[in-house]
């Protein structure tokens, strides 16, 4: 016994010297790979319902991680996972380095959504934390623009209400158009001097609604000529347009009574060509010499030399176009000119269409609070810098939101 007690201290500080003159040894899982790029992780993940949609988009957003520096940055970019009713993870986004937002759109309101991001190194990526579940929801109306909305439908509720007034045979007041008033005088003055009338609708094709509201005061026009047995021209630059012309200028003759008169030989189409269309129709000027021009539709370059050469011949020429850039042309040239939305007016005018004219009325709402919305404004702005009033500048920040396009 005694032998054996010796022997156990004899051996354990044998044991204890060995053990502290063996090498480290460095568990496995310890072990650094140099190589690999180690990035952090985006932080402040949040998922939220796309605001003013049909329920089917979430927005994300986040604070990037710190490696994603402007030099020398470590990250390389995002990668955006969905997880859909706690399913398996989908990548649904990769996106570049700096950004910190992501709308994941085409979703359905009745499944649960749940997302995270990866920062992406070299060869290395690091996930962020899971978002709650959530489903996207569907919004009726942006209240963020209730006061453009209120304004909409005051103007559509005006558009419908006299639409409604002018088909129950309600007289709606459009005030005279010096233009128009002058049509019977200047087709009787052809009449008078035995001489045809001119009748050029712009250069445009059936897609353009002055094309359109052209040939809308066309059908006013030709019924005045076939009253009147005069002759009209109408050379044109568009197939379809010459196609239309000479249904209106038929349908004109026929309700005159006098279909025998009507011939296709007055609507004709001369070339798409811009310059050779406006060649030929000078030629038609100086030739036939016509005591009434109507430049009505949509021009460009050739709106000038048109309305000189009619002016040169000594025609009364009635023109009208919506384009700003040729007005001052045909003010200048013409006798009597409508001026933008007055082409249109006319064309509602002469029609007396329920919809045109209750269109028109409005649409004269609307400009209404449009000018007393500009008239306040320039007010508020000018009383608010120049005296300083805080009332007028609220009055200003109040109409800026509400016609913001932002």
């Amino acid at each position: 016994m005694r032998f054996s007690v010796l022997l156990i201290f004899l051996i354990l500080p044998i044991s204890l010297l060995a053990q502290g003159s063996s090498p480290d040894i460095i568990p496995s899982d310890t072990l650094v790979d140099s190589t690999v790029v180690k990035v952090a992780p985006v932080t402040s993940l949040i998922a939220s319902d796309h605001k003013y949609d049909a329920g089917d988009a979430i927005s994300l957003e986040w604070v990037p991680s710190i490696d994603d520096q402007l030099l020398d940055s470590k990250v390389i970019g995002y990668r955006v996972y969905r997880i859909t009713n706690d399913g398996e993870p989908v990548l649904v986004g990769e996106l570049p380095p700096a950004v910190n937002h992501y709308l994941d759109e085409g979703l359905d309101s009745d499944s649960t959504y749940s997302y995270y991001v990866g920062t992406l190194s070299q060869n290395f990526e690091v996930s962020s934390t899971h978002t709650a579940p959530m489903s996207p929801e569907w919004e009726l109306v942006d209240m963020e623009r209730k006061w453009l909305f209120l304004i909409a439908l005051i103007v559509g509720g005006s558009v419908v209400m006299f639409i409604a007034f002018a088909r129950r045979g309600k007289q709606l007041f459009v005030r005279k158009i010096a233009g128009l008033e002058a049509v019977d005088d200047a087709v009787g003055r052809a009449t008078e001097m035995g001489r045809p009338i001119l009748f050029i609708p712009g250069i445009r094709d059936m897609d353009d609604v002055q094309t359109l509201a052209a040939l809308t005061i066309l059908g006013r026009i030709s019924r005045v000529i076939a009253d009147y047995d005069t002759r009209i021209f109408m050379p044109t630059s568009r197939s379809l347009v010459m196609t239309a012309g000479r249904e209106t200028v038929k349908a004109s003759y026929q309700a005159a009574g006098r279909p025998d008169k009507y011939s296709d030989d007055m609507v004709t189409y001369v070339t798409d060509e811009q310059f050779g269309y406006v060649a030929a129709v000078d030629g038609i000027m100086v030739r036939e010499k016509p005591a009434t021009v109507f430049l009505l539709g949509a021009f460009f370059a050739e709106s000038l030399i048109l309305a000189e050469t009619g002016n040169y011949i000594g025609a009364i020429q009635i023109a009208g176009t919506a384009r700003p850039a040729q007005i001052p042309f045909f003010i200048a040239a013409c006798d009597f000119t409508l001026i933008g939305e007055e082409l249109f007016a006319a064309s509602a005018y002469l029609s007396g269409e329920p919809m045109q004219l209750g269109s028109l009325k409005g649409q004269d709402v609307g400009k209404g609070i449009a000018m007393v919305a500009i008239i306040v404004g320039v007010i508020a702005m000018t009383a608010g810098e120049a005296w300083d009033v805080q009332f007028m500048k609220d009055v200003v920040a109040w109409l800026s939101g509400v016609f913001s396009t932002k």
